[in-house]
């Protein structure tokens, strides 16, 4: 049985067709790279399986099961998102990081926090620094630190690197790459073909609203 799947599933917005027909299985432990045009349906795509869209036809499973009958609040616990420009709220990067654990009723683990937000690069002191004070770079690691915080089963990326330089690039593929050599699924939209082949054991690339093509890379 497959972790995520969408079995013929269309999604059509102000009668314009996003995605057609599209069928794919996303087995545990995948680290899927997706590619192709913008505008060719891959945000869409991973917004049916996160839940943040319900498709127009067909059905999108999480664990065999139709996403619909799941609770949404217990579903987005498992499955997270994180795009390019990862909004923060609150005031400082402690607000943001406590959110994850307060949402399921746990103590704040600060220091488990404090690890991951080292591994990415932000140093002693940063949980009590303003977001206001944060560069973009910063603001979306923080972004990314509190998607990863809790260990989600599926982790699912829109472009979180398109903003970053080549140094911090490289620090937020290392820690993916942990994560998913735990047994994290991860989905990644990327634009740049070189990342495309290095990181991911598929490719996926969607054309046009279709699936155009699916390699197996390692």
């Amino acid at each position: 049985m497959s972790l995520l799947e969408l079995k013929n599933v269309s999604y059509i917005k102000e009668e314009k067709s996003i995605l057609e027909g599209v069928s794919l299985q996303v087995e545990e432990g995948d680290f899927m790279m997706l590619a192709g045009p913008s505008g060719s349906g891959k945000s869409t795509l991973l917004k049916l399986f996160s839940h943040l869209l319900s498709p127009t036809s067909g059905n999108v499973l999480f664990r065999g099961r139709d996403m619909l009958s799941y609770d949404p609040v217990s579903l987005r616990r498992e499955i997270t998102y994180c795009v390019q420009s990862g909004a923060l709220f609150g005031r400082t990067v402690e607000d943001n990081m406590r959110f994850p654990f307060e949402a399921r009723g746990q103590s704040f683990d600060r220091a488990a926090a404090e690890a991951l937000l080292r591994r990415f690069g932000l140093g002693d002191g940063i949980l009590a620094e303003e977001i206001r004070n944060l560069s973009g770079g910063e603001k979306q690691r923080v972004a990314l630190a509190r998607t990863l915080v809790m260990k989600p089963a599926v982790v699912l990326l829109d472009e979180v690197t398109s903003a970053l330089d080549l140094e911090n690039t490289c620090i937020v593929e290392e820690v993916i790459r942990e994560f998913s050599g735990k047994g994290t699924t991860v989905l990644w939209i990327t634009h740049s073909p070189e990342q495309s082949r290095k990181l991911g054991n598929k490719l996926l690339t969607v054309e046009d609203g279709k699936i155009r093509s699916l390699e197996v890379l390692r």
